[in-house]
């Protein structure tokens, strides 16, 4: 029979003098999780709960620890990436750190996932929206959940760690948010924890143009204590996902637009900040992104932005003609103008120097390399 191990921790005293790989694999599976105290040194956050529950303990949970060997993770992870990619990934991320605190524990000889690549998360690229959209999908929402719109989009905040923002951490003089706590759902029911990483913990600077709004949202619809929840249910109380999750149904059903996930809001909204010159540092800073690989999930090549440097690459190709017509031995390089017709970098000619970019030294060749345009 089965055990739902992950429903009753308390019970796992019992397993506490039986060795290690004679353990069922769901006890200590279920301890490392549950007990950071006593075993669990990498222990994982509540926000991974859904996974042991529907994925790992299903799989393992009536199985001896000893039992759990590399190919059984690989079967029990290539079945779940067929049809879960990205879930498959976090899964296998979390069985893995569970493992190796039992390993370091001396529970179990070796970590047993050692499958190459599966840890990585392969998710297709998200549709982009544009801000005329979002205007849309803003005004769908009942008044009071409308900001909820504004911040994802605009202060690229996830759908947690809206829900977890309470009056204190909104600065209206200074247009700051901090983000200190976010709202996970477990079990059907909600939980406050600390955000999913250490860079997640941050302040946001808020748009000018937002404010007006979170100002009038402030007094219109949240309590005046300091604890009082941004967004309150309709019963009161914080907002939950679910109610949220049905009136985006019913915003993007407005839209026409079926496929967009609230998460998109904050992919758009940080492409937005990339096209007005934000560097990638900048960007993991807003989205509380600790390396940079995380960010290229949610960066979107810009169509209106593309034609822009399609039309300066034209000039450019221009110009070295023009050059080339008068002088056959003219070349292009790109810092010091030498070769470029007036002594013009072909940084100018792809319509805007490193300064007026935003981002500065962002096109230096220390970066880049040293690049060369011969005709």
């Amino acid at each position: 029979m089965r055990h739902d191990w992950a429903s009753h921790p308390d019970r796992l005293l019992a397993y506490s003098t039986v060795p290690g790989e004679q353990l069922p694999a769901g006890v200590l599976l279920t301890w490392t999780f549950h007990h950071p105290d006593s075993r669990a040194r990498n222990r994982p956050s509540v926000s991974a709960c859904p996974l042991l529950r529907c994925h790992i303990l299903p799989a393992f949970g009536d199985l001896h620890l000893g039992k759990i060997t590399p190919p059984t993770v690989r079967s029990w992870n290539a079945a779940l990436a067929r049809k879960h990619p990205v879930t498959a990934a976090k899964a296998y991320r979390l069985l893995s750190g569970i493992q190796a605190t039992d390993v370091a524990d001396e529970l179990i000889g070796r970590n047993p996932c050692v499958v190459k690549g599966a840890s990585q998360e392969r998710s297709p690229e998200r549709p982009m929206l544009s801000i005329a959209e979002v205007d849309v999908l803003t005004a769908a929402l009942p008044e009071p959940w409308r900001i909820a719109v504004e911040l994802a989009a605009w202060c690229h905040l996830r759908l947690g760690e809206v829900l977890g923002l309470e009056r204190r951490d909104i600065d209206l003089l200074h247009r700051r948010i901090h983000v200190e706590r976010t709202a996970y759902d477990v079990g059907g029911r909600l939980q406050l924890g600390p955000p999913k990483t250490e860079a997640g913990r941050r302040t946001v600077s808020i748009p000018p143009h937002v404010v007006p709004t979170l100002e009038r949202h402030l007094r219109a619809s949240v309590g005046p204590e300091s604890f009082s929840p941004l967004l309150s249910g309709p019963k009161g109380g914080r907002l939950r996902r679910h109610p949220l999750n049905m009136a985006w149904q019913g915003a993007r059903q407005e839209l026409g637009r079926l496929e967009i996930h609230f998460h998109d809001l904050r992919g758009a909204g940080l492409t937005w900040a990339a096209t007005q010159g934000a560097t990638t540092r900048e960007l993991m800073a807003r989205a509380g992104h600790a390396s940079p690989a995380a960010l290229l999930r949610y960066q979107h090549a810009a169509e209106d932005r593309d034609a822009v440097i399609a039309e300066a690459l034209s000039g450019l190709a221009e110009s070295a003609h023009t050059a080339s017509r008068s002088d056959p031995s003219a070349g292009y390089s790109r810092d010091d103008g030498e070769g470029v017709p007036g002594g013009t970098s072909s940084t100018t000619l792809l319509g805007c120097t490193s300064e007026e970019s935003g981002r500065p030294g962002s096109n230096r060749h220390d970066q880049l390399g040293r690049l060369r345009f011969y005709h």
